[in-house]
Protein backbone atom coordinates (compact mmCIF):
# COMPACT_ATOMS: atom_id res chain seq x y z
CA UNK A 1 0.00 0.00 0.00
CA UNK A 2 1.47 3.31 -0.55
CA UNK A 3 1.80 5.64 2.12
CA UNK A 4 -0.30 8.77 0.74
CA UNK A 5 -3.19 5.25 0.21
CA UNK A 6 -2.37 4.17 3.89
CA UNK A 7 -2.59 7.92 5.12
CA UNK A 8 -6.10 8.38 3.67
CA UNK A 9 -7.56 4.59 5.02
CA UNK A 10 -6.07 5.60 8.25
CA UNK A 11 -7.43 9.30 8.67
CA UNK A 12 -10.63 8.01 7.07
CA UNK A 13 -10.89 5.07 9.59
CA UNK A 14 -10.17 7.25 12.50
CA UNK A 15 -12.69 9.99 11.16
CA UNK A 16 -15.82 7.37 10.36
CA UNK A 17 -15.53 5.83 13.99
CA UNK A 18 -15.78 8.72 15.91
CA UNK A 19 -18.05 10.53 13.93
CA UNK A 20 -19.87 7.81 11.36
CA UNK A 21 -19.54 7.36 7.81
CA UNK A 22 -22.14 9.00 6.62
CA UNK A 23 -21.45 12.17 8.80
CA UNK A 24 -17.89 12.37 7.07
CA UNK A 25 -17.39 13.81 4.01
CA UNK A 26 -14.79 13.38 1.27
CA UNK A 27 -13.44 17.37 2.12
CA UNK A 28 -12.95 16.08 5.74
CA UNK A 29 -11.10 13.45 5.33
CA UNK A 30 -8.61 14.90 2.27
CA UNK A 31 -7.80 17.84 5.24
CA UNK A 32 -7.34 15.26 8.04
CA UNK A 33 -4.68 13.52 6.01
CA UNK A 34 -2.85 15.75 4.07
CA UNK A 35 -3.47 14.30 1.06
CA UNK A 36 -5.11 15.89 -2.41
CA UNK A 37 -8.13 15.00 -4.09
CA UNK A 38 -6.85 14.04 -7.12
CA UNK A 39 -4.60 11.95 -5.29
CA UNK A 40 -7.11 10.48 -3.62
CA UNK A 41 -9.45 9.52 -6.29
CA UNK A 42 -6.16 8.12 -8.37
CA UNK A 43 -6.74 5.43 -5.43
CA UNK A 44 -10.33 5.41 -4.84
CA UNK A 45 -13.09 5.74 -7.33
CA UNK A 46 -15.45 7.19 -4.93
CA UNK A 47 -16.66 7.44 -0.94
CA UNK A 48 -17.52 3.48 -1.04
CA UNK A 49 -14.71 2.78 -2.40
CA UNK A 50 -12.34 4.34 0.54
CA UNK A 51 -15.20 2.75 2.95
CA UNK A 52 -14.60 -0.64 1.43
CA UNK A 53 -10.73 -0.05 2.19
CA UNK A 54 -11.12 1.24 5.79
CA UNK A 55 -13.00 -2.10 6.37
CA UNK A 56 -10.61 -4.12 4.85
CA UNK A 57 -7.69 -2.54 7.42
CA UNK A 58 -9.82 -2.48 10.63
CA UNK A 59 -10.84 -6.29 9.84
CA UNK A 60 -7.15 -7.55 8.92
CA UNK A 61 -5.91 -4.94 12.26
CA UNK A 62 -8.69 -6.90 14.55
CA UNK A 63 -8.15 -10.11 13.79
CA UNK A 64 -4.47 -9.90 14.20
CA UNK A 65 -5.28 -8.23 17.57
CA UNK A 66 -7.47 -10.34 18.55
CA UNK A 67 -5.90 -13.55 17.06
CA UNK A 68 -2.74 -12.90 19.65
CA UNK A 69 -4.97 -12.68 22.30
CA UNK A 70 -6.84 -15.95 21.63
CA UNK A 71 -3.27 -17.43 21.44
CA UNK A 72 -2.13 -15.99 24.70
CA UNK A 73 -3.65 -19.80 26.13
CA UNK A 74 -3.48 -23.10 24.35
CA UNK A 75 -7.08 -24.68 25.82
CA UNK A 76 -10.49 -24.23 24.97
CA UNK A 77 -11.95 -22.63 27.90
CA UNK A 78 -8.40 -20.58 28.15
CA UNK A 79 -9.19 -18.97 24.44
CA UNK A 80 -13.19 -18.23 25.33
CA UNK A 81 -11.77 -16.80 29.03
CA UNK A 82 -8.92 -14.51 26.97
CA UNK A 83 -12.33 -13.45 24.29
CA UNK A 84 -13.52 -12.02 27.29
CA UNK A 85 -10.78 -10.40 29.19
CA UNK A 86 -9.51 -8.96 25.50
CA UNK A 87 -12.69 -7.09 25.12
CA UNK A 88 -12.42 -6.07 28.53
CA UNK A 89 -9.05 -4.19 27.77
CA UNK A 90 -10.76 -2.91 24.49
CA UNK A 91 -13.68 -1.23 26.19
CA UNK A 92 -11.59 0.44 28.92
CA UNK A 93 -8.76 1.64 26.62
CA UNK A 94 -6.35 -0.45 27.23
CA UNK A 95 -5.96 -1.91 23.81
CA UNK A 96 -3.88 1.23 21.75
CA UNK A 97 -3.39 -0.92 18.78
CA UNK A 98 -7.58 -0.19 18.67
CA UNK A 99 -8.03 2.98 19.21
CA UNK A 100 -10.19 4.31 21.83
CA UNK A 101 -13.24 2.35 22.43
CA UNK A 102 -16.37 3.74 20.02
CA UNK A 103 -18.51 0.23 19.83
CA UNK A 104 -17.75 -2.40 16.69
CA UNK A 105 -16.99 -0.57 13.55
CA UNK A 106 -18.63 -3.04 11.59
CA UNK A 107 -21.94 -2.83 13.61
CA UNK A 108 -21.93 0.78 13.41
CA UNK A 109 -21.28 1.07 9.71
CA UNK A 110 -23.65 -1.86 8.68
CA UNK A 111 -26.08 0.08 10.36
CA UNK A 112 -25.50 2.95 8.30
CA UNK A 113 -26.01 0.83 5.02
CA UNK A 114 -29.31 -0.77 5.33
CA UNK A 115 -29.20 -2.69 1.90
CA UNK A 116 -27.75 -6.32 3.25
CA UNK A 117 -26.87 -6.72 -0.70
CA UNK A 118 -24.24 -3.67 -0.52
CA UNK A 119 -20.72 -4.56 -0.66
CA UNK A 120 -20.30 -2.54 1.99
CA UNK A 121 -22.90 -4.63 4.39
CA UNK A 122 -21.58 -7.64 2.66
CA UNK A 123 -18.53 -6.87 4.60
CA UNK A 124 -19.35 -6.14 7.24
CA UNK A 125 -21.31 -9.46 7.63
CA UNK A 126 -17.44 -11.09 6.64
CA UNK A 127 -15.61 -9.78 9.50
CA UNK A 128 -18.45 -10.95 11.86
CA UNK A 129 -18.47 -14.55 9.99
CA UNK A 130 -14.20 -14.35 10.70
CA UNK A 131 -14.67 -13.42 14.26
CA UNK A 132 -17.38 -15.90 14.63
CA UNK A 133 -14.55 -18.69 12.85
CA UNK A 134 -11.95 -17.41 15.66
CA UNK A 135 -14.34 -18.41 17.93
CA UNK A 136 -15.88 -21.44 16.79
CA UNK A 137 -11.76 -22.79 16.55
CA UNK A 138 -11.47 -22.01 20.30
CA UNK A 139 -14.82 -24.27 21.16
CA UNK A 140 -13.39 -26.87 18.82
CA UNK A 141 -10.87 -27.42 21.56
CA UNK A 142 -13.15 -28.32 24.12
CA UNK A 143 -13.88 -31.58 22.49
CA UNK A 144 -18.00 -31.22 22.25
CA UNK A 145 -20.80 -32.68 19.92
CA UNK A 146 -20.85 -31.04 16.28
CA UNK A 147 -24.05 -29.91 17.86
CA UNK A 148 -22.84 -28.79 21.13
CA UNK A 149 -20.06 -26.63 19.30
CA UNK A 150 -22.27 -25.09 16.67
CA UNK A 151 -25.03 -23.93 19.88
CA UNK A 152 -21.87 -23.10 22.21
CA UNK A 153 -20.49 -21.05 19.55
CA UNK A 154 -23.56 -19.13 18.74
CA UNK A 155 -23.85 -17.93 21.89
CA UNK A 156 -20.49 -16.97 22.67
CA UNK A 157 -20.62 -15.19 19.53
CA UNK A 158 -24.10 -13.11 20.43
CA UNK A 159 -22.60 -12.87 23.65
CA UNK A 160 -19.27 -10.77 22.75
CA UNK A 161 -21.92 -8.47 20.64
CA UNK A 162 -23.87 -8.16 23.26
CA UNK A 163 -21.34 -6.72 25.60
CA UNK A 164 -19.41 -4.53 22.53
CA UNK A 165 -23.12 -2.87 22.63
CA UNK A 166 -23.85 -2.33 26.29
CA UNK A 167 -20.51 -1.39 26.48
CA UNK A 168 -21.37 1.22 23.64
CA UNK A 169 -24.62 2.46 24.03
CA UNK A 170 -25.37 1.91 27.69
CA UNK A 171 -21.56 2.77 28.74
CA UNK A 172 -21.38 -0.50 30.92
CA UNK A 173 -17.47 -0.73 30.37
CA UNK A 174 -17.61 -4.08 33.08
CA UNK A 175 -19.86 -5.98 29.96
CA UNK A 176 -17.69 -8.02 29.38
CA UNK A 177 -16.88 -9.21 32.57
CA UNK A 178 -20.44 -9.99 33.05
CA UNK A 179 -20.19 -11.72 29.78
CA UNK A 180 -17.18 -13.45 30.65
CA UNK A 181 -18.90 -15.11 33.43
CA UNK A 182 -21.84 -16.44 31.97
CA UNK A 183 -19.62 -17.51 28.84
CA UNK A 184 -17.84 -19.82 32.10
CA UNK A 185 -21.30 -20.91 33.10
CA UNK A 186 -22.25 -21.84 29.27
CA UNK A 187 -19.19 -24.08 29.06
CA UNK A 188 -19.44 -25.87 32.01
CA UNK A 189 -23.33 -26.77 31.44
CA UNK A 190 -22.20 -28.10 27.70
CA UNK A 191 -19.47 -30.01 29.08
CA UNK A 192 -21.90 -31.68 31.62
CA UNK A 193 -24.26 -32.55 28.75
CA UNK A 194 -21.71 -34.23 27.26
CA UNK A 195 -19.90 -36.42 29.49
Amino acid sequence: MSAKRQELVLSAFALFYEKGVHAVGINEVLAASGVAKKTLYNHFAGKDELVLAVLDYRNEAYLNWLGKRLGRSETGVGKIDELFEALDDWFNDREQELHAFRGCFFINVSGEYGDPNSAIYQRCADHKAAVEAMISASVELLGLSREDSLELTEALSVLKDGAISKARVQGNLSAAKHAQKAARRLIVSYQGTSA
